[in-house]
């Protein structure tokens, strides 16, 4: 493997990791926003409590079901989006 191909593994883990640090502060702060504890929105969502704080942490990367419910758990939606990026000058 190449030194490029390394790095764009290594790239594509960390952007990875950050995604899933941000989804996990944006839950964390939408559930303490309800005065919930991560028991509380581990039933709403039909998960465990441990799944939900290892979420909130960023130590898992969620699938999009395991997204859905927990948007459904707090009333939110789940929005993703594709955005072209600029063209290169």
């Amino acid at each position: 493997m190449t030194a490029w191909g390394l790095y764009s593994i290594n790239a594509e883990a960390y952007e990875a990791a950050r995604l899933a640090y941000e989804l996990g502060k944006t839950v964390r702060a939408m559930r303490e926003g309800r005065g919930w504890s991560q028991n509380d929105l581990a039933r709403e969502a039909g998960m465990t409590q441990s799944a939900v704080a290892r979420f909130e942490a960023g130590g898992t990367i969620p699938t999009l079901p395991v997204l859905e419910r927990l948007a459904h758990a707090m009333d939110a939606d789940v929005e993703v989006r594709l955005t072209p990026r600029a063209p290169a000058a």
